[in-house]
């Protein structure tokens, strides 16, 4: 993809950094992440628009903490530091930090100074900020104002607008701080000048040239789980070179009441797609018999996966020959990989490793620089259908792993029917929206007893696991409305006959994992 100068998030460790760049990208301006250790002179070489210096771990004193090469600030580039990074940037400018004893964590009272400068003009002089730190700016560098103080940090926020330098002790990124993304567009916008070009629009129309430039005339293949990666990747390929791209949806029989039906109808009713069905449920489900353990079973999955796409994918090439593949690779999947490349290693819907050897194609990876929430939106303006753009994740072993005992046809069949209840009632609240993912599990191999009618029952409890995150790194359980877990455990348990009991799962993570194998 033909990208714009970005905005470099430097990351010393943060757990906020990908936040950061998603913030920046929200406020419609292109961002990367690059680590703290990368030299002065190579963050330069990619003619960065804007550079910011995240938070981190470290005490900005002690030995082996990342620092700020001073180089930095005369290339006259704008920066903004960060937490830790407004420390480090205090001292590669010979301002003062200190262990003062006086930490400040969570909700923290900011006061302003008159004027407030560029930054913080015009917001209440006194308002919560999120803080997390040991360390603080005791003195501003030379050239800077002091904008704000809090209770243990007496420099908050500094800023030299003439070299286009600033920074802040809290963290703006996170929605505990009410005005932080408006002083984050402050930076990009006010102080270092940049205009908000990154738009949906824009990326689909420099994504669609670059994928006509490398593919050219040549056959393109995609393995399609009905998830919103490969939907939306296989829709950009398609608005590019249309039907040299046919994708392949491999039915393993593990999905969720009416998904396959989503992708071979309504999917390729919006957007025409060339797709090739290969159902495959009987294998699955026969190399799957018996088998409980959860990696046992992505393992098969996995293997089961990989041969069935070959064989289809061979198909279609003794057809006329297939020279790339699309891969629905995100950034945060480029960021925790190191940022390295790959050659043809498909990172399916199955989270399994790489194709034989001697099944190779060229990479045509079209969400490579996008965050999730920016794939919904590059979905949503190709007209793909809303409940496919806006699908929980969902994953690639299926119901396989949301059964905790031996997977068969009848087990399948009661998690879909609970499960389906679930997402109909989610959706009828109008909460959907306000769920990362929610996780419908079947203790196949428990019983409990109850009473139903005048009979006792002797059936399985399924389990609700709604979640709440930002990147499912972290997640907390959702507290849905009790009337709506009411309503869909009355319902389960009245309409489908093997359950007589529903559980919530109140775990956040950590300590727990968001799926239970």
């Amino acid at each position: 993809m033909t990208t714009p100068p970005p905005v470099l998030v430097v990351d010393f460790g943060a757990q906020y950094a990908q936040l950061i760049a998603r913030r920046v990208r929200e406020a419609n301006v292109y961002s990367e992440i690059v680590p703290s250790s990368m030299p002065v002179a190579d963050m330069l070489a990619k003619r960065p628009a804007a550079i910011v210096l995240s938070g981190g771990p470290s005490s900005v004193y002690e030995e082996g903490a990342p620092q700020v090469d001073p180089a930095l600030f005369t290339a006259g580039v704008p920066v903004f530091g960060i937490c830790y990074g407004f420390q480090a940037m205090a001292v590669a400018l010979h301002g003062e930090a200190a262990h003062t004893g006086n930490r400040e964590f969570g909700g923290t009272p900011l006061t302003i100074a008159a004027g407030g400068g560029v930054l913080l003009r015009d917001l209440e002089a006194h308002q919560s900020v999120w803080m997390s730190h040991g360390d603080c700016v005791t003195a501003a560098p030379a050239g800077f104002t002091v904008t704000a103080g809090s209770p243990g940090a007496p420099v908050a926020a500094f800023e030299d607008t003439e070299r286009r330098l600033a920074g802040v002790q809290f963290h703006p990124e996170v929605a505990h701080t009410p005005h932080g993304q408006e002083i984050l567009r402050r930076f990009l916008y006010d102080i270092a000048g940049l205009e908000p070009t990154w738009t949906s629009n824009n990326i689909i129309e420099e994504q669609v040239a670059a994928i006509r430039e490398k593919v050219g005339t040549k056959r393109v293949i995609c393995g399609l789980s009905g998830g919103v990666d490969s939907a939306v990747a296989a829709a950009l390929v398609h608005k590019a070179v249309g039907d040299q791209l046919t994708c392949i949806f491999v039915d393993h029989g593990l999905l969720r009441a009416g998904e396959a039906e989503q992708v071979e109808k309504d999917y390729v009713a919006a957007t025409a797609i060339n797709l090739k069905v290969v159902d495959a449920s009987a294998t699955f489900l026969g190399a799957l018999a018996g088998v409980t353990d959860p990696e046992q079973k992505r393992k098969i999955i996995g293997r089961e996966f990989i041969r069935t796409f070959e064989a289809a994918a061979r198909e279609l090439d003794a057809e006329d020959h297939v020279e790339f593949l699309v891969q629905g690779t995100l950034y945060p999947d480029v960021v925790e990989s190191g940022g390295g490349t790959g050659t043809a290693n498909i990172k399916s819907h199955h989270n399994v490793g790489g194709l034989p050897d001697d099944l190779q194609f060229q990479l045509v990876e079209p969400l490579r620089t996008l965050f999730k929430d920016e794939v919904r939106q590059i979905g949503a303006a190709l007209g793909l259908p809303e409940e496919i753009v806006m699908r929980h994740p969902f994953p690639g072993p299926g119901l396989a792993i949301r059964i905790i005992g031996a997977v068969d046809e009848e087990r399948l069949e009661i998690l879909r029917a609970a499960d389906l209840i679930a997402r109909e009632e989610l959706t009828a609240a109008g909460l959907d929206r306000t769920v990362w993912q929610f996780p419908v599990v079947l203790l196949a191999d428990v019983r409990s007893v109850g009473v139903q009618g005048d009979g006792r029952t002797y059936g399985h409890p399924i389990v609700l696991r709604p979640v709440s995150s930002d990147d499912a790194m972290t997640a907390d359980w959702s507290r849905l409305p009790h009337e709506l877990i009411a309503k869909i455990s009355t319902r389960i348990t009245n309409e489908v006959r093997e359950v007589n009991r529903v559980v919530v799962d109140v775990t956040s993570k950590p300590p727990g994992t968001i799926e239970w194998e």
